[in-house]
């Protein structure tokens, strides 16, 4: 049967920022309740190494880092429910929101920290070889690749930034686009042309990801339309962007052009009082680990003191 849950705050999301969010709301008395949705712990339960997050000297993996923030956020009194949320009624406090078994989630306030996720190719190779050689995200993972060859598939700002980063660490990059022209935006493409660490194959498209002998991992990319069939390489770089998931919430809050949650520069508010946002699904700049938690911590902090403004309110025209 149904059940009706009460919360001073409900997190919707279970990666770093809503576990984030979760600790810090417990230490402060909130009794947070986490809504986990489909995928507990976040993009980070499917990352192998973590080498960038602070605090560990050694190389740690994404789904034990994920176990350890959830142990932390329900030690100090956070409650997780495995449960995705598929109504929301923001129109007046408390919030209701609703599961997809139908259990009924009544809020004072709203963290939703649902993130985005990265758009794939959809080509052969592309997820058996997830954090062996393919990946979607320079900043996490180009450390690992120095000194080394690598591509980038894309054509756009994400696509651009991606090679000029992974310049830092290596000397041969290709950018592969499936065009003849890019869409980034012009100074990226100046500073990408005038970089000779990097070379671009145009009008071609990645058919597969091509894997070596036993546990070797990417050794290479078929494109279609090349000469030789192959594009030798250790890293390959998904760059087409990233989905936010911020379906729920068409019509209910603003959302930027991209569809992210728009927020008050600055903070975690968005246009609904008591209504908060953290995480990927509001940050398509830095898209890491660490400024999700940070935002995490944010989003609890304002939800703490807008409680406390409308408790003060409450008692003062009482």
């Amino acid at each position: 049967m149904p059940a009706t849950h009460h919360t001073k705050m409900l997190i919707l999301g279970s990666g770093p920022a809503g576990l984030s969010a979760a600790i810090y709301a417990a230490r402060a008395g909130m009794q947070p309740i986490v809504v986990q949705g489909l995928q507990p712990g976040g993009q980070l339960t499917i990352t192998t190494d973590v080498e960038n997050y602070p605090g560990f000297a050694e190389v740690i993996q994404g789904p034990w880092l994920m176990e350890q923030m959830t142990a932390q956020a329900t030690h100090v009194g956070a409650s997780m429910i495995w449960d995705t949320i598929v109504d929301v009624d923001l129109l007046q406090r408390p919030f209701r929101l609703t599961g997809d078994g139908g259990d009924v989630y009544v809020a004072e306030t709203l963290v939703i920290a649902t993130g985005a996720q990265a758009k794939w190719l959809g080509v052969p190779g592309e997820q058996e070889l997830g954090g062996k050689g393919v990946s979607a995200c320079a900043t996490c993972d180009g450390f690992f690749y120095r000194g080394k060859k690598v591509v980038v598939i894309g054509g756009g700002n994400t696509a651009v930034e991606e090679a000029l980063y992974l310049t830092n660490h290596s000397d041969d990059v290709t950018l592969i686009h499936r065009r003849d022209t890019l869409r980034a935006e012009k100074i990226l493409q100046d500073r990408l042309h005038a970089n000779p660490k990097i070379k671009v194959l145009w009008n071609k498209k990645v058919d597969r990801f091509v894997a070596g002998e036993g546990t070797a991992g990417l050794v290479g990319v078929d494109l279609i339309d090349t000469v030789t069939g192959h594009e030798r390489t250790d890293g390959g770089f998904v760059a087409i962007g990233h989905s936010p998931s911020t379906e729920l919430f068409k019509g209910k809050l603003p959302l930027d052009a991209d569809g992210y949650l728009a927020v008050t520069p600055g903070t975690s508010l968005t246009a609904v009082p008591g209504v908060f946002a953290a995480g990927d699904v509001t940050d398509k700049v830095y898209r890491q680990a660490i400024t999700a938690a940070g935002m995490g911590c944010m989003a609890a902090l304002d939800a703490e003191r807008f409680l406390a403004e409308a408790e003060y309110h409450a008692m003062v025209d009482a």
